[in-house]
C-alpha cells in the first residue's frame, strides 16, 4: 500500500493486551469464532507473542490468523526459532502477507522502504513454520504493478501458496483513487487469461474473506480476486467487526462509523454491559460500504486494520 506516516499514540490511549483479550473473550461468548491480528504491522508491537498465546485457550475461538507485511517473519527471536515459528507455536494458523510486486525498485516506490528481500525471506520462514494456510495479497495499482500479475502467480505456484489480487480502495489519506491508478479485478482477469486461458470458477472454495477463487487451466493452482469497488454484492455476507488499537469498534471498513468501547471498558462496565455494546454495534452495521460514494477515510488504513 502507499506509504503513510502513522502517529504513535501514547501508551495510555492504547488498549492493553489484557483489555483486548477480555474483549475477544466477550465476543467469543456472543458467537465470534475467528480472530485476525492486523495492523499497521502487528509484529512491531512489543510482546506480541505474549498476546497471541492466550487466544487459543479462549472457548469457541477456532481460527487465529495474522496479516503482516512479512518483514519480521524471518527474524530470529532465539538462536533456533524464527518469529514465524514462534507464532505458529503460539497458535496462529494462517498468515496473510502483503506482496504487491517482485520488483525491488517498485516495492520501494510503493512502500517507501527497501524491504523486499526481508519480505521474501519472511515468506520462506512462514512456509518453513508450517502454517495451515499462507495467502499473498497483491493490491492492483495501474501504472505500478500491472506487469507483476504473472510473476506473482508463478512465484505463488512455485511455493504452493494462494495469491489474491485486490482492488485498490479509498483507504489512504495521502493518495486519491482515480482512473490513472485503479485497476479492476476484471481487467486483471483479462490480463491473466490472455496468458493462461479461461480461468475456471472455484465456487465451492472459500477462505475467511470475501475473495472469489479460480483455478488456472491445466494446474491445481488457485488464485483469488477481491473486488470491493466493482462487485455490487461484495458486502452481502460480511460478518466482520474491527477493533482498533485505541479501543474503537468499527462495523465496516468502508464507513465512518466507529464506537468507543474503551470508555465503558475502563469505566468498569460488566461483561454483560460490554456484550450489549457489541450487539448494538452489530445492529449498526451498514448494508454496504461507502467506497463508491466519494468516501474519504477519517483514519489511515494502518490505523483501522485490513
Amino acid at each position: 500500500m502507499p506509504q503513510e506516516l502513522q502517529e504513535w499514540l501514547p501508551r495510555h490511549e492504547i488498549l492493553t493486551y489484557e483489555e483486548t483479550l477480555r474483549l475477544i473473550r466477550i465476543a467469543a461468548e456472543l458467537g465470534v469464532s475467528k480472530v485476525r491480528i492486523t495492523g499497521g504491522e502487528p509484529l512491531t508491537r512489543r510482546g506480541i507473542l505474549d498476546f497471541v498465546r492466550p487466544i487459543p485457550e479462549i472457548p469457541r475461538i477456532t481460527s487465529i490468523g495474522l496479516s503482516t507485511n512479512g518483514t519480521l517473519l524471518a527474524r530470529e527471536i532465539t538462536p533456533t526459532k524464527t518469529m514465524a515459528e514462534a507464532l505458529r507455536d503460539a497458535g496462529v494458523q494462517s498468515v496473510n502477507i502483503s506482496l504487491d510486486t517482485l520488483d525491488a525498485a517498485v516495492y520501494s516506490q510503493i512502500t517507501g522502504r527497501d524491504f523486499l528481500a526481508q519480505v521474501l525471506d519472511g515468506i520462506d520462514a512462514a512456509i518453513a513454520a508450517g502454517f495451515d494456510q499462507i495467502k499473498l495479497n497483491a493490491v492492483l495499482m495501474r501504472g505500478r504493478n500491472e506487469d507483476q500479475l504473472l510473476p506473482l502467480i508463478e512465484f505463488a505456484a512455485e511455493r504452493n501458496l494462494l495469491v489474491r489480487f485486490i482492488e485498490l480502495m479509498p483507504v489512504s489519506t495521502t493518495e486519491v483513487l482515480n482512473e490513472s491508478n485503479f485497476m479492476s479485478v476484471m481487467a486483471a482477469k483479462r490480463s491473466i487469461q490472455s496468458a493462461y486461458g479461461s480461468l475456471i470458477p472455484e465456487t465451492e472454495f472459500r477462505t475467511n474473506g470475501p475473495a472469489t477463487y479460480y483455478q488456472i487451466p491445466g494446474r491445481a493452482q488457485r488464485i483469488g480476486f477481491i473486488g470491493a469497488m466493482t462487485n455490487m454484492h461484495f458486502c452481502e455476507n460480511c460478518n466482520k467487526l474491527r477493533l482498533t488499537c485505541d479501543g474503537k469498534l468499527r462495523p465496516c471498513l468502508g464507513s465512518y462509523l466507529e464506537f468507543d468501547i474503551m470508555g465503558p471498558l475502563r469505566a468498569g462496565a460488566s461483561d454483560e454491559e460490554l456484550k450489549q455494546f457489541f450487539v448494538n454495534v452489530v445492529d449498526r452495521k451498514p448494508r454496504e460500504h461507502d467506497f463508491r460514494n466519494n468516501y474519504q477515510p477519517n483514519r489511515k488504513m494502518i490505523a483501522i486494520g485490513g
